[in-house]
């Protein structure tokens, strides 16, 4: 497999969020704005990249029978990396996403890219995949919470460009609006994707 098409895949082909449908938790519940949206997606990047790196690596040691739990260990130790991390230099932010951190050891995009493609592949392809599959996740996640806190906050990134005063459609900072939200992008970016 080429490089240029292991950051295609991660990008648009075989994008977490718009194509296969991954991490559908993470994306509706922290998404209430781009900046929440975008650290859960760098740090779900950072953990996609190491993890895949690490389990390239030793996917020659471990046994077939223990796969999977090794795999889950790998992972959850850099999402303790990350939440430590987090914890110590952004703890706002790390009080923001809460729980969701530490959720991300059974999210299904970090286990699947495990399973399906860092433990067969060299650990460059690997490499890359865990980076691009993750900025594909980062750049969903950022534009639904963009849309969502533009639309129900009336700002952008934290910055107002709506009167103070006035107040934003409240549907899109709640779940339901996620799910509208989430539903819309998703129809017209797999459209665009289509009819290229």
């Amino acid at each position: 497999m080429k490089a240029t098409q292991i950051i295609k895949n991660g990008l648009i082909k075989e994008n977490p969020t718009w194509v296969l449908i991954l991490g559908m938790c993470p994306t509706l519940a922290t998404t209430t704005s781009a900046i929440n949206g975008m650290s859960m997606g760098l740090a779900t990047t950072f953990v996609l990249m190491m993890s895949n790196i690490v389990i390239s690596l030793l996917k020659s040691v471990i046994p077939d029978k223990v796969r999977i739990p090794a795999f889950i260990v790998v992972i959850a130790t850099f999402v303790t990396v990350v939440q430590l991390v987090m914890q110590a230099y952004v703890p706002a932010l790390f009080e923001t996403l809460g729980l969701f951190i530490p959720l991300i050891v059974v999210n299904c995009i970090v286990l699947g890219r495990a399973e399906a493609f860092a433990s067969k592949n060299n650990v460059w392809h690997s490499f890359l995949d865990g980076v691009f599959m993750g900025l594909g996740f980062t750049w969903a996640l950022t534009l639904v919470g963009l849309v969502r806190e533009m639309l129900g906050s009336g700002s952008a990134f934290g910055f107002k460009f709506i009167n103070a005063d006035a107040d934003g459609m409240l549907l899109f900072i709640l779940p339901p609006g996620g799910f509208l939200c989430l539903g819309l992008l998703m129809a017209l970016i797999n459209h665009l994707r289509k009819t290229k």
